[in-house]
């Protein structure tokens, strides 16, 4: 696991400088603080930090073929490097080293971009093709690793995070914001791609590779599965071939030349994916959960059932209020504005656990692989609910919600229901993004100043190369994927497009490789999501309690203890909503209602004025959007306003 970065020019005055190839390593030291190496030519620069996991002694980067004519950068892991590397011996080629990293140049030139359907990995890389002038940028499938560039026509900087790229002057890099990059963010909580939070600058899409040659860029999809297709057998097929293809995917996701764990909350995926750890480890697996003082939010005493029943070393670390003091560095880390509140735990998660470990499996995509999260239920529930004629509908949709009592904390069986019924007569997409959104359209535009408005209008009209100018519709295109299934899998099959990556794998992975940790996800092997991806709905979720991730819980009953295949989900958030009422207030204040924040222009400050005041009183609760407005205001502290400094570090 490394960081990377580089860029590749046509005129010799856009050549990327030493010292600023030297700054942008420094920004990412904290994904490989092992070792660094370059390379540069006439036209590419590359650059390199290294956390050693394989072949400790003989991983250095930039690596090349035997001529030194096309070099690789790489972030990640190919999980399937062995058996690329016996294809390519047979076929002539000389390896110099035992890991991973060598095979890519090999493979590379045998197959050229074909290469990328071959891999079996989470990665972000570069390929440097000196001779033909040529760059390749490549990503994993799911987006387990970013990619971040700039192009400008002469010139193409790449690297693993934002941060790197602002390592180098404003005139090559302009900080500035978009205005649609911000209405996206407020609408889902992070900016998703291919936008960043910045002008012209783009993230590449997972499973996309980019092709850079004498100014030109190309960019294109390399792996599209039929997320329409359906496979009705008997239940016992699917049970055996996904135990037998995640087992082969966290078995291959255990090689390592270092200490590894896992992550373990005690809900269903991350116990599966420790129970097959455990079951081919020869000791007792290293688990690590994290806790809160708040029962509604806190899964300890669940994680500490799953590893007793399978026998791990666990280690169990709580998260208080006082961890708001960690905020201004989290801020900083997160190079764009990111609003799900479960980066903080995660943070100190990996800062703990990268005490005892260097790499750690986690459960992520068991969810939207499996029907785990509560609002495929209901959405399931209100499309039943669609079936009536529309003015009966109508009818009891508003009585509901005259008559149900108003609830101000956020986790409560009455505020589920509300939220459901707040929703119950849209279509499915826009009842769905209501329930996702910390702000809807109309709460996005009673916030925005006038300014602002102006500013997201010219912004929309000086931008038709972007795919959409309207964030609902990025959703809409994503469910559009799987058009011929039922809605609830496509909504499964749109956030695995569209909030797996953009939320929930970049907060692990920035939030680990902080620390210099690596997390694995079996989860997120493409065979395992193709497989569930085909799996009719029935497979998943019905309607009786306790009865989501059907086949799952079936096929790995012999891991899970009782109480966990029937608990409720949980989920991961921290109670920022309790904490901006009683130990956070006077912190909460303090940021968006200072003057800087106030007079920043993008919202009205009677608007910021009264979220605030409204939340603390008790008369609504608004801890996501606050949590939200909070981490866009740090954003803009650190990135735009500053140096871009890391807050516990001197300038």
């Amino acid at each position: 696991m490394c960081g990377i970065c580089g860029a590749v020019w046509t005129d010799p005055r856009r050549a990327l400088a030493s010292a600023h190839l030297s700054a942008m390593m420094d920004r990412i030291v904290h994904r490989g603080p092992d070792d660094s190496g370059t390379y540069r030519d006439n036209h590419a620069a590359l650059g390199f930090r290294r956390l050693a996991i394989v072949d400790l002694e003989g991983g250095h980067q930039p690596l090349s073929n035997e001529d030194g004519t096309v070099w690789t950068v790489f972030n990640g892991e190919i999980y399937n490097f062995p058996a690329l590397r016996h294809r390519l011996e047979a076929r002539g080629h000389t390896l110099r080293s035992k890991g991973d990293t060598e095979v890519l140049v090999h493979l590379y030139e045998d197959e050229g971009t074909e290469m990328f359907a071959l891999l079996r990995g989470m990665f972000a890389l570069a390929i440097w093709d000196a001779p033909r002038r040529r760059l390749i940028l490549g990503r994993d499938r799911l987006g387990q690793k970013p990619l971040i560039y700039r192009h400008d026509g002469s010139r193409l900087a790449f690297a693993s995070e934002l941060k790197a790229l602002l390592a180098l002057p404003e005139q090559d890099v302009p900080r500035r914001v978009d205005a649609l990059a911000v209405d996206e963010y407020l609408t889902y909580g992070y900016v998703p791609q291919p936008r960043t939070i910045l002008e012209d600058v783009n993230k590449l899409p997972p499973a996309h590779h980019a092709v850079w040659h004498e100014g030109t860029l190309r960019i294109e999809r390399y792996w599209s599965p039929d997320w329409n297709l359906q496979r009705r057998r008997p239940i016992e097929d699917d049970i055996n071939e996904l135990r037998a293809t995640l087992a082969d995917a966290v078995c291959e996701q255990m090689i390592a030349d270092v200490p590894l764990g896992a992550f373990l909350s005690g809900g269903i995926d991350s116990t599966i994916i420790v129970g097959l750890m455990q079951q081919a480890a020869s000791r007792p697996v290293k688990t690590f959960a994290i806790g809160f003082a708040d029962p509604a939010y806190d899964e300890t005493r669940y994680a500490e059932l799953a590893a007793q029943h399978l026998g791990t070393e666990h280690q169990t670390f709580m998260v208080e209020p006082k961890a708001w003091e960690t905020l201004p560095l989290l801020a900083w880390q997160f190079d764009e504005p990111f609003a799900d509140s479960s980066a903080l735990p995660t943070w100190h998660m990996a800062r703990e656990s990268r005490q005892a470990v260097t790499v750690a499996l986690t459960g992520d995509a068991g969810d939207e692989l499996f029907g785990g999260y509560d609002r495929y239920r209901a959405l399931a529930l209100t499309e039943l609910f669609h079936r009536l004629p529309a003015a009966p509908r109508r009818w009891i949709g508003g009585t509901m919600i005259r008559v149900l009592p108003r609830s101000a904390r956020s986790r409560t069986r009455l505020r589920a229901v509300e939220r459901i019924f707040e929703r119950i007569n849209e279509s499915a997409a826009e009842r769905y993004l209501g329930w996702m959104t910390a702000f809807d359209e109309a709460g996005r535009l009673m916030l925005y100043s006038d300014a602002q408005l102006d500013l997201l209008a010219s912004t929309a009209s000086l931008q038709p190369e972007q795919a959409t100018t309207d964030p609902a519709s990025l959703l809409a295109q994503a469910w559009a994927q799987a058009g011929r299934r039922d809605r609830v899998t496509q909504a499964m099959v749109g956030d695995l497009l569209t909030y797996l990556p953009g939320d929930l794998l970049a907060k692990v992975d920035l939030a680990s490789m902080a620390h210099g940790l690596e997390c694995r996800g079996p989860f997120l092997d493409h065979r395992v999501v193709e497989l569930a991806a085909a799996m009719p709905l029935d497979r998943k979720l019905r309607f009786r309690p306790g009865r989501s991730k059907v086949v799952l819980k079936e096929a790995f009953a012999d891991l899970l203890p009782k109480s966990i295949r029937s608990r409720r989900k949980m989920g991961f958030g921290v109670p920022v909503g309790r904490w901006f009422q009683d130990e956070l207030k006077h912190e909460l204040r303090d940021i968006l209602l200072d003057r800087s924040c106030l007079d920043r222009g993008l919202f009205r400050p009677d608007s910021i004025r009264t979220l605030v005041a409204d939340h603390i009183e008790g008369r609504r609760e608004h801890g996501h959007r606050l949590w939200a407005l909070v981490m866009l205001e740090l954003w803009f502290r650190n990135h735009i306003d500053g140096s871009s400094t890391r807050p516990d570090q001197e300038p």
